[in-house]
């Protein structure tokens, strides 16, 4: 009748134990996309790889530069007669590259590398969802651990006091009491164990939203409005639309372009180059002393100049026709790593729908397996009562109950991430299909 007791006020205090919550999935979610330093480092690489596009572009548009300078001059008298001056000039240059293939080239890659760096930085956004959900459910599910392990050991407690007490006046051998012990002692190590897990898992918060969160802060799952909706769709479908979508397939096939052109800039480097010059300066100089009839008088001198340069590369000892070996290896590294994230995109699409189906199959057995534990464990009670059960068979079947319970705390949680990664893999993962799991909470 105790045991009875007490797995019903366990059920009752986790029927009740719905309050406000001040901190929830999207809440932990808005901190992280603030706070979590991999989505903020892949942030900055991208905006530092835009930058580089305009740099790229720089080299293709005119270069205008004035400089000038002044210099005083002081020099020995010569038949007395000194040159000491001082001169003022200025100058203004223009330079334009009218062809030059490799410049056009390193643009063509920068925009690439400013795509494959964009296409990155949304995948660590997708990323976190999963991530942030991950750690948010590990904190419950470490919770709901500790929470059935605490109730497996105050109801073993229980019967270990009524073991005392029975072989006290003589109902049953002391062999049933020792079991009884043995099981509470197991038990009390197994909530030892469970709470260290549950402080682990509030580090994995930590490191995204860089703050301390305990379980008391969190919304758990409301599992009467729990659900396992199957995947509408074929695996076929699933598979196509994650070739489409799947971003780290996007960047991988962006690299391969990216591989590819670099193999027509280290060509570029047997092409001549063709670019456009003009200057223009002037400058004044004042003597102390004039002399007329010669070169130091003051004035203002004044020079022009419009030109085009070419520049043929003729032999540079090799080292283009190295380059050009180079590119082409990285292109076919390039390559088979493509080939080597779609085989492993086509095994995590494959076995994330198993792993939905799976999961929705394990909810529903070990929710079914809960009751079956507890219409055993009343059954094996009122045996034990009577004298037809044994001690060992009560903790058993009290030990299967809290078992089971567990379970399909986590087959729940599972289920969920299950889901979530299913998506991520497809490419198709948004905030929306946070909010709807966020609504499930309470």
């Amino acid at each position: 009748m105790r045991l009875k007791l007490t797995v019903l006020s366990f059920a009752l205090a986790s029927l009740f134990c719905a309050q406000a919550q001040a901190t929830d999935l999207m809440d932990i979610y808005k901190e992280a996309y603030v706070q979590d330093p991999v989505v903020q480092k892949l942030k900055a690489a991208r905006d530092s790889a835009f930058a580089q596009v305009d740099e790229a572009t720089a080299a293709l548009l005119p270069k205008v530069d004035v400089n000038g300078s002044f210099t005083a001059t002081r020099t020995n008298e010569n038949g007395g007669v000194n040159a000491n001056n001082r001169a003022t000039k200025a100058n203004v240059s223009l330079s334009q590259l009218i062809w030059s293939h490799g410049t056009w080239l390193n643009r063509s890659i920068a925009e690439k590398n400013a795509e494959k760096s964009e296409l990155a930085y949304k995948d660590a956004l997708q990323k976190l969802i999963v991530r942030v959900s991950d750690a948010y459910f590990n904190v419950l599910n470490a919770a709901d651990a500790l929470s059935y392990n605490q109730a497996n050991n105050k109801a073993l407690k229980n019967q270990l006091d009524e073991a005392v007490r029975r072989l006290q006046v003589g109902l049953i051998a002391e062999t049933d009491k020792l079991e009884a012990q043995a099981a509470y002692d197991l038990s009390t190590a197994s909530v030892i164990a469970a709470q260290n897990t549950l402080v682990n898992s509030y580090e994995q918060l930590r490191a995204l939203i860089g703050r301390s969160v305990s379980i008391e802060e969190l919304a758990s799952l409301d599992t009467s409005r729990f659900s396992t909706p199957a995947v509408p769709n074929s695996l076929k479908q699933l598979l196509k639309e994650a070739e489409g979508n799947n971003l780290t397939l996007q960047q991988a096939v962006v690299a391969r372009d990216i591989a590819r052109d670099a193999i027509t800039l280290a060509k570029s480097g047997h092409e001549p180059t063709v670019s456009l010059n003009a200057q223009a300066g002037t400058g004044y100089t004042r003597y102390d002393t004039e002399i007329s009839g010669s070169t130091q008088q003051n004035g203002n001198a004044w020079s022009q100049s419009l030109g085009i340069g070419v520049n043929i590369p003729i032999y540079h000892g090799g080292a283009t026709s190295a380059q050009v070996d180079q590119a082409q290896a990285d292109y076919v590294a390039a390559s088979q790593a493509l080939e080597q994230t779609h085989r492993t995109l086509i095994s995590d699409v494959s076995n994330g729908y198993n792993n939905v189906n799976a999961a929705i199959s394990s909810v529903r057995a070990f929710e079914l397996s809960v009751k079956s534990a507890a219409s055993a464990l009343d059954a094996t009670s009122a045996g034990y009562e009577v004298g037809t059960r044994t001690m060992t068979d009560v903790l058993d079947a009290t030990q299967k109950l809290y078992n089971a319970m567990q379970n399909a705390a986590a087959a729940r949680y599972n289920y969920i991430l299950s889901r979530l990664n299913l998506k991520y893999t497809r490419g198709s993962l948004t905030v929306e299909d946070l909010k709807t799991v966020n609504s499930g909470l309470r």
